[in-house]
């Protein structure tokens, strides 16, 4: 029998943000739980750094030149399949238990009963006001009798409110009386960024929230943290009344949950705070994969993997085509023989709405991260992420590392041309 599935999708998490990551400061016992149910990956990242982009990406298994949302407000292409729509084909009751606007997918063309956007009473807002609303739909949802397997998508806001957190247009969640975290060990920015870091740093729209920490002393860096670290257990306790009334409707062997974020966090390294960079916790996002009975349990998977890779990812343990010409690929090798996986993934990086030709490419390796620039001074980083995780030591013009600088232009370049990307490489 095919699975239930669960595609529960958390915005602005990054994979150092929850308790199982081995940070002490933030407590998330409903995804520790979920993780040792399952399989998680360390080695995540999202597809691209950025709410809308990397969001279609995970609904299309697609990289975001194809599914045509290179920055927030732009609708997915209707020309593609994307997950609710293959579900609901395959004979799944499929609903969409969110309301996020230009975040949402594309109503199949065939709705009937099967199809259901649940919808939560009220308009968007915060996170702390609506991802308690979007969990009463999700389990009204799970609640109802029903003859087929369900397919369900839950789109949580937070901890997305640091947003409104760092401009000072939000409610403090944390208690007051919490210690403060530390700041990291790589807080302060390397000397010397390159034009395309300070032109992101500076900018008055568009993810401007970095412009709001000018002039911000430790202290306030600290209680950003703490409040971000307070987001992330918000929504834990949303996640927690979810599986609980999962478990309570006798549903949790029946039922496949993956879980992801459509990216992270800056977290104050290089003090930088939100998203649209390629700092590792902004790219890096947490990955669970989560069928008791069928699925390893307690297991954490180290291979590469993309939130291109979700879509594939759920057809395969449903029993579902994969679309042809999808980028992502079935994590179910990995999981069920940890296969050695792929050599490297790639995220888009397009930070501004006003010049979408400002453009980085991210390339991931086992062991390096390469950057590239579509412009400025220097248009190449290069990272050796065993040595150097708070990524502070550039290599990218040492001669000692000319041929891994080389090895990851190659790398960049294969992506290029096998998904059309029409980024300029630096040569």
């Amino acid at each position: 029998m095919p699975p239930n599935v669960i595609f529960l999708n958390t915005d602005q998490q990054s994979r150092y943000a929850v308790s199982g990551s081995g940070n002490p400061w933030v407590n998330t016992p409903n995804l520790d739980a979920l993780a040792a149910s399952g399989v998680s990956f360390s080695r995540a990242y999202c597809a691209a750094p950025v709410c809308g982009p990397s969001r279609s990406c995970l609904n299309y298994g697609r990289p975001s030149h194809e599914t045509g949302v290179l920055v927030n407000g732009i609708e997915p292409r209707q020309d593609q399949p994307e997950m609710c729509g293959l579900f609901h084909q395959a004979g799944y009751d499929v609903a969409w238990a969110g309301n996020r606007g230009g975040d949402q997918p594309p109503i199949p063309a065939e709705t009937d009963d099967r199809f259901e956007l649940a919808f939560p009473k009220g308009q968007p807002g915060l996170g702390v006001d609506m991802d308690g609303l979007v969990v009463d739909a999700a389990i009204d949802f799970l609640q109802r009798s029903r003859q087929r397997p369900f397919f369900l998508t839950v789109p949580l806001m937070n901890p997305h409110d640091i947003c409104y957190a760092v401009m000072d247009r939000a409610p403090p969640t944390a208690d007051p009386a919490r210690e403060l975290p530390p700041l990291p060990d790589n807080f302060e920015p390397a000397k010397g960024e390159p034009d395309f870091i300070r032109r992101c740093r500076t900018r008055q729209y568009y993810g401007q929230e970095n412009s709001y920490t000018v002039g911000w002393d430790e202290d306030r860096w600290r209680h950003y943290l703490r409040e971000y670290y307070s987001l992330n257990e918000c929504v834990d306790g949303q996640i927690g009344r979810l599986l609980e009334a999962l478990s309570d409707l006798g549903l949790e062997q029946d039922t496949l949950i993956l879980h992801t974020a459509d990216h992270g966090e800056g977290m104050a390294a290089h003090r930088w705070v939100v998203k649209l960079m390629f700092w590792e916790n902004v790219v890096g996002v947490p990955l669970t994969v989560s069928w008791p009975g069928t699925i390893p349990s307690g297991i954490q998977r180290a291979q590469l993997s993309s939130g291109m890779d979700v879509l594939p990812t759920l057809c395969d343990y449903a029993g579902l085509s994969i679309p042809s010409g999808v980028t992502g690929h079935s994590l179910r090798s990995a999981i069920d023989d940890n296969d050695a996986g792929r050599e490297f993934v790639v995220m888009q990086l397009h930070p501004d709405t006003e010049d979408l030709d400002f453009a980085a490419r991210i390339v991931v390796s086992r062991g390096h991260k390469y950057v590239a620039f579509s412009a400025g001074d220097r248009r190449e980083l290069l990272f050796d992420r065993e040595r150097d995780p708070g990524e502070v030591d550039d290599l990218s013009t040492k001669p000692q590392a000319e041929g891994i600088l080389r090895q990851h232009r190659t790398y960049l370049t294969q992506w290029l041309a096998q998904t059309g990307d029409p980024f300029t490489p630096v040569v």
